[in-house]
């Protein structure tokens, strides 16, 4: 039998029990990243070391996984480059990005970015997630670390240096993301700014150009399905409570609201601003 209905309006789902449940031979700790290739297989982002990534087909079969050295394994993007899929992948502990097959061949490394003099040490970097330009190039979220944004070419070279404190970057700020064209069709990044309640639109070269206040929300991801927006919150008591509940709210094309996936419904008072949220009901997001 199929969990309660979640959600309001067009956006209404309900869970499917036991999907994707493994037995001991898969276990899964924290997991943040998940993504999905054009075979319809859905790819599971996990710390645990005795499988960084495991895949999943439509039904939730296991088939296949693989890694076993990232153990602050975080973020999760899946790029085509040259027609081909791959993977992009970020730990928080080891303080690396990873391009990786599907199968997880690995293909390219970033450490550090010590040459920034904005690091002492690799544990000061902690990179959370990576967005990827229509160019190529690719932006890295030090979401852990100093809230810097590095960006490298399509080759994988450094390019520059955006965000932290000099770009008016909060701590504990950029989380995930992913990148939108802006009201005139230029390429934008738009970044779930965790633990301050709140989403940012930035220019290609950092410039602040929108804040989008998502009140009683903890954003933590973005990801777009035709003209709307998915965005995933922690729970409400984070962190003081690790076991709080989150929800998914839906976003429109303008990034007003439109529905809560397991959390309250939103309302807009008569100036327009969005009201406090929260989690509601059982089931734990």
């Amino acid at each position: 039998m199929s969990g309660a209905l979640l959600g309001h309006g067009d956006f209404r789902y309900r869970p499917v029990p036991g999907w994707g449940v493994l037995d001991a031979r898969t276990p899964v700790n924290h997991c943040h990243g998940l993504a999905q290739d054009r075979a319809g297989h859905i790819y599971l982002l996990t710390d645990h070391t005795a499988n960084n990534v495991i895949v999943f087909d439509r039904q939730g079969r296991l088939v296949g996984k693989w890694g076993t050295d990232l153990p602050g394994a975080h973020g999760l993007s899946l790029v085509i480059e040259g027609g081909r899929e791959v993977l992009y992948l970020t730990c928080t502990l080891t303080h690396r990005v990873r391009k990786t097959t599907l199968a997880g061949t690995v293909l390219q490394e970033w450490g550090w970015p010590d040459f920034t003099g904005k690091y002492a040490q690799a544990k000061d970097y902690m990179p959370s997630w990576t967005l990827h330009h229509p160019d190529g190039s690719f932006y890295v979220l030090d979401g852990y670390g100093k809230d810097y944004i590095p960006h490298y070419g399509a080759d994988g070279t450094f390019k520059a240096l955006l965000g932290g404190p000099e770009g008016d970057i909060g701590h504990w700020g950029p989380h995930g993301g992913h990148m939108d064209a802006g009201p005139d069709g230029t390429p934008t990044l738009l970044i779930a700014m965790c633990d301050r309640q709140h989403l940012l639109r930035l220019s290609a070269d950092g410039r602040i150009l929108q804040r989008i206040d998502l009140p009683g929300s903890n954003p933590r991801m973005l990801r777009r399905s035709g003209s709307h927006w998915f965005c995933p919150h922690i729970g409400d008591n984070w962190p003081a409570d690790f076991d709080s509940r989150g929800y998914v709210s839906v976003l429109d094309a303008s990034l007003r609201v439109v529905a809560n996936i397991g959390g309250t419904e939103p309302r807009y008072d008569d100036n327009g601003q969005l009201q406090p949220m929260q989690h509601v009901g059982e089931t734990f997001i």
